[in-house]
This record gives C-alpha cells, structure tokens and sequence, in this order.
C-alpha cells in the first residue's frame, strides 16, 4: 500500500447514540492529534444518522471513497455494534477498532458474559428478561431468585447509561422498565462491592502482540462507575498505576488480554473489573472503542506507561494500514 499524497484520514464521530457528545470529543481528541503525514477529515453524523463532510449532508459511499483509512471515535449504538463497521467492509474501507461481527458481540453484554464463562473468566451472577417480557410477574421471579442489592443494565449501550442500583423490589422493577427504554433486553447481575479496575489492551505494541496498559483503579462516591463520574469534573478518583497488589495487577492484566482475545477483538480494547477481597477478580464488560478524550482512562493509561494520545493515534493508524505506512 503506497500513497502519493497525504494519507486522507476520516474521522468518524457523533451518531445516533446516548454518547454523542462524548463521541464528538473523542472524535476532536484524534483529529487534535493526528501524526504528520496525515490530512484529516472531520465526518460527523448526526444523531438522526446522517453523515456530514465539511458542513455538507452526504451519501456514506460519497465520503468513503475519498478517504484512505477511517478512525472510528464513535461510541454506542451504530458506532460500536458493528453497524457502522458493515458499511466499512461493504466498501472495502480500512477501518480502526473491532470487525463488525467482534463489535456486536462486545456490545451485547448478555453474549459477551457467555463468552466469558465458556472460556473460564469469573464474571458476576446475572438473569435476562427481554425488555417486552417485563412484568411485575417476571420481575418478582427475579427479585426472588437472585439476592439484593441488584445491578441493572441494559444489554447494549455503554459509558454506563441506564446501569440503576436496586435494592426493594419496587426499586427493581422501576429499574428494569427504565433499563429498558435502552434496549430490547435487560441484564440483572448480583452486586459485587470491591475495588473497580479498568485495563487496556493495544495489539503488536512496543514488541508485543497484545500489551496490557497498567490497570487504572477508579474510585468514586457514587454506588457504581456511572456516566456522570465518567464525564463530569470532579466525578471519579482515577488512579494509575492503581492500588493493586502485583499479584492482582498482573491477573487483570492477564484477564484483559483474555477477555480481548475470547471476544475477537481488534486493535485495542479496554475492560472493567471488580476485585472482590475474598472471591477474587470479576471481568464487568469489554470496551471495543474506550473513549479517547482528554479525561478518559485510556489516555491516562497511555500516559503512565510513557505514551501519549498522539503515538497511539499513529500505532493505530499504521496497524491498520497494515504497517505498510510509517508515521513520525
């Protein structure tokens, strides 16, 4: 693969989903550091969907055939459940991140567990109700089968929208029905209290087919890990190299790794934890695009290893391009 002009780099940002706006920070995070060599291309869709270029509403296949490779900085629903990553392949675009058959899977919380339990990774007790099923039948079926405190997610969306903490059973089924405006199907899990972790992963980086970022320890007042502490100035405690025995650190490193390699994943991921004293080190939920704004827990994982977005940007891009292209 060889250029004869500046690789036209399209970055991907907005969509449809409930992390629009943190998909547009990420998406101006990457075009803020994009290598030399690059000419970048802003590409916005709209939360209706449609794809914009240079402020002017276009036809995907319009944008696509003027890009080299794409950076995919969306987040959610189309951007990350391998939606988007199908009209990718369709028209045979280099993409950054996970395949669309490895990203849906990461997104589907209740197929990605299963994946986890096949292949031996310890992740929390957990019931389904598909979100049209919901009744105050089925929810006391729940309520009476699992023991409280509960931790109710929606089965496909992610910086933690619509995660609700229900200890009564009144409290369970509002959580359940409000969960469900986000997906067709609802995951209910047994609460773990322990410390939270998160770990990255970036494939064929400095000499290693997968290297494992040192694990971020986040700590916040709040009973999880929600959007606001995410997002919001003062939200979370975010401590890396976390606080972590070396024993614990390399197991999540190790889990994280694993839990890339069983999902299929592509390029780089990142995956959340609890590390409970007494039952050991639970994997949450894998990451197929972790957020790459200026507060968001790759870059500062990056940071305490001695990299930094920038050198990220170029790895990823020259990986995707197959490592047919150098970038300073």
């Amino acid at each position: 693969m060889s250029f004869s002009h500046k690789i036209r780099v399209g970055v991907l940002r907005g969509g449809p989903s409930s992390e629009y706006e943190v998909s547009l920070k990420t998406g101006g995070n990457v075009l803020a550091n994009l290598p030399e060599g690059c000419e970048p291309l802003d590409i916005l869709i709209s939360k209706e969907g449609i794809w914009h270029m240079y402020g002017l509403e276009k036809d995907p296949y319009q944008i696509l055939k003027t890009v080299d490779v794409v950076v995919n900085a969306m987040h959610g629903a189309y951007g990350e459940d391998g939606t988007v990553q199908k009209i990718f392949e369709r028209f045979n675009i280099p993409y950054t991140g996970s395949d669309s058959l490895s990203s849906a899977i990461s997104m589907n919380k209740v197929l990605s567990k299963n994946i986890y339990k096949q292949n031996g990774l310890k992740t929390p007790y957990s019931m389904v109700i598909p979100s049209e099923k919901i009744t105050k039948s089925s929810v006391r079926e729940i309520y009476q089968n699992m023991i409280p405190p509960f931790v109710v997610k929606p089965s496909n969306a992610g910086s933690s929208v619509g995660i609700y903490i229900a200890n009564t059973l009144a409290e369970l089924e509002e959580a359940v029905t409000a969960a469900a405006k986000h997906s067709p199907t609802v995951l209910i899990e047994e609460f773990i209290k322990g410390k939270e972790a998160t770990c990255g992963v970036i494939e064929d980086f400095r000499g290693q087919k997968y290297y494992a970022l040192l694990p971020v320890e986040i700590r916040h007042g709040g009973e999880f890990f929600n959007y606001d502490s995410k997002y919001s100035e003062n939200g979370a405690e975010e401590i890396c190299p976390g606080n972590f025995s070396q024993k614990e650190a390399k197991e999540i490193e190790r889990l994280a790794v694993e839990a890339h390699k069983h999902l299929g994943l592509r390029h780089y991921s990142r995956s959340d934890f609890i590390i409970h004293p007494r039952r050991g080190i639970f994997v949450l939920e894998t990451n197929s695009l972790p957020g790459l704004t200026e507060r968001s827990l790759l870059p500062k994982a990056l940071k305490a290893v001695g990299s930094d977005t920038k050198e990220f940007i170029a790895h990823l891009l020259q990986i995707t391009l197959k490592n047919k292209y150098k970038f300073n």
